[in-house]
């Protein structure tokens, strides 16, 4: 072996420098692990205390509080501290090897930056007709189109209804320093483009801010330019709603003035008797429809066999003659019945606030409210202790409906506490902004001036007397980290284009460490599972295998840690997948050496041989698997690209181990004379002799191959595939019961809650149910989030053996019942995912195909693979088709599910160019041979490197599917099917097709 000096010192170097890595692993473990007995310490100090005080009920939410709070400080405390080699507590939690959603617990967010915007800022919000065709064309085209930018597809839309019109004369107002009137419109569009690039790059930049001062460990931030969205996964977090408002907020902080109540009440008073008048008009027209129809009389019998209670009845007539009375309780003084003073005209339930904003908009609509004078703004928060919001009446004073100051004056926000002990938060202004403030103070003293985020009022304080200074404070019933959100969002900035969350994921953290131990327990048993299989079958040789394996899973970790990677369960069972195909390397170099042995060749020079003869075959059967693992990068997200990057790199450090590891491991037992045996009796000729004619055979194989393509087909036509919402856009919960429950009885009490009845399936142990809904998924916020949670609630309350509360059951954060994990995905990013998958899955092949006909140097050889993991592909895809629903476990086509199709591929494959590597070699070697003989003898030559290395992959992916969990049982069962197809296409379609589509006359085939 040449170079061994140089092989021993990178082996050592690389090793010194992962075992660096892992070593802040372990530094922070062992501080959050003194956190954590600190905190249990004062809990049980306190508890005592506690018991003494509080209702019973209340006592493990509060020690658990406690708890929380205690680790928290004292992590806060280290934090600044240098704790290893000079590094602080903070920086070695910046290069630990983190972990994802799905073993720590927290939340994926994938925000779309609303670039429709920006445009329509830039357009001074004209009311062109040509342009708001556009964009409402170009926000339809949009959620059909993958990776393009919104400015582009409006453009595209402008041209076709407006061919002819100037787009300068729009976009002059607000870029008249950057176009000029004369300007075409390819010109402006691209002023357009780099103003709207500008407002993603600083919307990135702000929610970057805002999560850094969030104080989350290992935070994911990843922009995703070309569909102009922006990734976020926060492993760890506990609180979902702060997290949403941390995100979405744009911070479009206001400074306006307002109506006085009796005045405002007026407006309320017009609109309500509009309403009443619509509604009037709407019950005489049902009445007119109903009386004209021939069934009229029957119907009328019809109503009054059913009587409406007396009280629901005049319910229902006080709700047409007072629409918007009957929604919101006036600011009237119960006593005098006159309106009060300040700027609240009433008040409303949390619940009814979207049908009264629905209702003012039809009054706006019609003019019965001047939009240019008022609008009506509710309370970000209920008053305490209940669940009623204010309605404010602002006003606006001038022609362009620009507040008395904005936000931009700001310079520096933070928490503070009140006079009178509550949280606010304490604004600083520049020097123009505190110049202004003065001037509108002192012009309104007695008069109530709101102060509004995001068209949310959180104040609205009587001006006593003229503040200079520039400063200012927003005061309201905040908890402490309400206050410190609120000042870090001001204290980053406006965002210059909102973010809507499109996706959403919830992982909380009792299924996570769930899936942590899950996950362990299967990674052990698969390597235990890898060392019998190797060392029973290769005897001293196998210990060899063990020792590289080894090397080879501690190597990759380090890696891992070193690039940043965060470990995901979907990456653990990459690394039993990688473990499986490290060991191939080992299988092919040991079968190369026991043919040599077999020849008389000497250990030492077998071993020679053999590592020379292997090399070709692993490094193409590696890089093949090695080139689908990066279109699985460029194509996936989230813990997909994490199974990928674990795959890929798994790859590296197998070739390595594999090739080197074990050549030096063997050279020292040769040079040391110790015994080396590559076999036992029973496996020294384990299948040797087999003497098969696949290719004669191939019409056999042609035809169980069609059969199954047909019924798979058939199966595709007439079941089709049960989507899960990475591609078909929805919400879906996972709900943990204290007992067992039926998905069916589940199902029809949720039937009952909402318009369309939930999908509900067992999901892992039957105490546990997956529920996926479309109810309002166009809609986004935390009322919709709040609503659909209550609506669960109800639907599944009674199937708990012990009363839970909705606060509970919403809870992910202690709480190991109820709602465990949420998911949330929009109608755009279902299709860009299910694009993506397409394209990925066509991708795979079209490069299998250019690699292999490039490698082999030819096309039939590369036209051949490619039916071969063809055939694998609909046939792994056909058994979910045949199989969901009659098996009891997830088989939903997902992001992982594709995924696993594209392993498939790349394991299959990797077989195959076993065999054509074999089969080169055999045309060297006897250029006398037929094309047939050259193939038999190279499927049966290697048929104990396929049956080896498909045992082991099929017997650790094995225990992955038993016992690594629900959340990836249908991913390894996809992989299970994948090494099953993916031997019989290796070894019976692949060279059978090369050998169809070859003629004699090709010598490069044939004799």
């Amino acid at each position: 072996m040449q170079n061994k000096g140089l092989i021993k010192f990178l082996t050592w170097a690389f090793a010194l420098v992962c075992l660096f890595q892992l070593s802040f692993t372990f530094v922070t473990r062992n501080i959050e692990s003194k956190a954590k007995n600190k905190a249990e310490t004062y809990a049980k100090q306190q508890e005592p205390l506690i018991r003494a005080n509080i209702d019973q009920r209340l006592l493990p939410q509060v020690i658990d509080s406690i708890k929380n709070n205690v680790e928290a400080d004292y992590l806060d405390s280290m934090a600044s501290e240098k704790v290893y080699l000079g590094y602080t507590y903070r920086e070695c939690q910046a290069r630990e090897i983190g972990l994802g959603l799905d073993l720590k617990g927290g939340m994926n967010v994938m925000l779309e930056v609303s670039t429709v915007d920006v445009v329509r800022a830039l357009a001074d919000h004209t009311e062109d007709p040509a342009f708001n065709t556009a964009i409402d064309n170009a926000l339809a085209a949009q959620k059909t189109t993958t990776n393009r930018d919104f400015v582009s597809i409006f453009y595209d839309e402008f041209k076709k209804v407006a061919p002819d019109q100037q787009l300068s004369t729009l976009f002059i107002n607000q870029l008249k320093d950057r176009i000029k009137i004369n300007d075409d419109n390819d010109a402006v569009i691209k002023v357009v483009k780099e103003e709207a690039a500008s407002a993603y790059d600083r919307t990135f930049e702000i929610i970057n801010q805002r999560i850094d001062k969030f104080g989350v460990a290992q935070p994911t931030i990843q922009q995703l330019r070309s569909s102009e969205r922006i990734l976020v996964e926060l492993p760890g977090v506990k609180e979902p709603e702060r997290v949403r408002k941390l995100l979405q907020g744009t911070a479009q902080l206001d400074f306006w003035s307002t109506y006085d109540c009796p005045e405002a009440i007026n407006m309320i008073a017009k609109a309500d008797e509009y309403l009443a008048s619509i509604s009037k008009n709407n019950e005489e027209d049902k009445v007119a429809d109903t009386i004209s129809t021939d069934s009229a009389d029957s119907e009328l019998d019809k109503l009054a066999a059913k009587p409406l209670n007396a009280k629901e009845e005049d319910a229902k007539e006080s709700d047409n003659a007072h629409p918007l009375y009957s929604k919101i309780a006036l600011n009237i003084d119960p006593q005098s019945g006159a309106a009060g003073r300040g700027p609240v005209v009433g008040y409303a339930m949390g619940k009814d606030r979207e049908s009264i904003n629905e209702m003012l908009r039809k009054a706006y609509d019609r003019k019965v409210i001047d939009a240019r004078r008022v609008k009506f703004l509710w309370g970000a928060k209920p008053i305490k202790g209940s669940e009623t919001y204010q309605l404010y009446a602002i006003k606006i004073e001038t022609r362009n409906a620009e507040p008395l100051l904005d936000g931009g004056v700001i310079t520096d926000a933070r928490q503070d506490f009140s006079n009178v002990g509550g949280n606010e938060i304490s604004m600083t202004m520049n020097s123009e902004g505190a110049r202004e403030w003065k001037r509108i103070t002192g012009e309104n003293v007695g008069n109530c001036i709101a102060i509004v985020l995001d068209d949310q009022v959180y104040s609205a304080p009587v001006v006593n007397g003229e503040i200079a200074g520039g400063r200012s404070s927003i005061t309201g019933d905040f908890t402490l980290e309400e206050a410190k959100d609120l000042a870090n969002i001001l204290k980053s900035g406006k965002l210059p284009a909102p973010a809507v969350i499109v996706q959403e994921a919830v992982v909380g953290p009792s299924l996570g460490q769930e899936s942590i131990n899950k996950g362990l327990i299967s990674f052990i048993l698969a390597f235990v599972i890898v060392l019998v299989y190797m060392v029973v079958f290769y005897n001293r040789a196998g210990w060899v295998s063990i020792v590289a394996l080894i090397t080879n899973v501690f190597l990759l970790i380090g890696v891992l840690a070193s690039i940043g990677s965060v470990l995901t369960l979907p990456g653990i069972a990459g690394i039993v997948l990688t473990m499986a195909m490290a060991v191939d390397g080992n299988v092919i170099i040991y079968e190369r050496i026991k043919e040599e042995l077999r020849l008389g060749a000497s250990m030492s020079n077998a071993i020679e041989t053999g590592f020379k003869n292997a090399y070709s075959a692993i490094i193409d059967g590696q890089v093949t698997t090695f080139l689908l693992g990066l279109v699985l990068i460029m194509f996936g997200s989230g813990a997909v690209q994490g199974f990928a990057v674990t795959l890929c790199v798994g790859i590296v450090t197998s070739l390595f181990t594999s090739i080197f590891i074990t050549r030096l491991c063997l050279d020292w037992m040769l040079n040391h004379k110790k015994v080396i045996n590559f076999s036992f009796k029973f496996s020294e000729n384990f299948l040797r002799n087999a003497h098969v004619n696949f290719i004669g055979g191939r019409k056999t194989f042609y035809t169980i191959a069609i059969v199954a393509i047909v019924i798979c087909i058939a199966s595709f036509c007439f079941r089709g595939l049960s989507f899960g919402i990475d591609f078909t856009g929805g919400r879906t919960y996972v709900v943990r019961f204290d007992q067992p429950v039926n998905a069916v009885d589940v199902r029809a009490s949720m039937a009952a809650q909402f318009e369309e009845a939930p999908e509900v399936k067992s999901y892992g142990p039957t105490s546990q149910v997956k529920i996926t809904t479309k109810y309002k998924i166009k809609e986004d916020g935390d009322e919709v989030k709040s609503e659909i949670v209550s609506k669960l609630y109800e639907g599944s309350k009674k199937y708990f053996k012990d009363q839970i509360s909705l606060e509970d059951f919403k809870s992910t954060e202690t709480n190991p019942l109820g709602i465990i994990q949420a998911d949330q995905v929009g109608g755009t990013i279902a299709h860009d995912n299910l694009m993506h998958s397409i394209w990925a899955v066509i991708g795979g092949l079209l490069v299998m195909f250019i690699y292999i006909g490039l490698r082999f140097k030819s096309w039939r050889f590369g036209l051949g693979s490619v039916t071969a993991l063809a055939h694998d592909t609909i046939l792994v895809i056909g058994m979910f088709s045949l199989l969901y629903g009659l098996l009891p476990f997830n088989l939903e086509v997902d992001q992982y599910f594709i995924s696993a199709v594209l392993t498939v591929i790349g394991y299959s494959i990797n077989a195959t160019v076993v065999i054509f590597d074999r089969v080169r070699e055999n045309r060297t070697l006897h250029p006398k041979h037929t094309l047939m003989q050259h193939m038999n003898d190279a499927v049966n030559s290697t048929l104990a490197r396929t049956v080896n290395t498909s045992g082991t992959t099929f017997f650790t992916l094995l225990m992955m599917f038993i016992f690594g969990g629900e959340v990836i049982r249908g991913f390894i069962f996809a992989l299970l099917i994948g090494v099953l197809v993916g031997v019989f296409s290796s070894v019976c379609i692949a060279c059978p097709v090369v050998y169809e589509l070859s003629n004699k006359k090709d010598k490069q085939l044939a004799d």
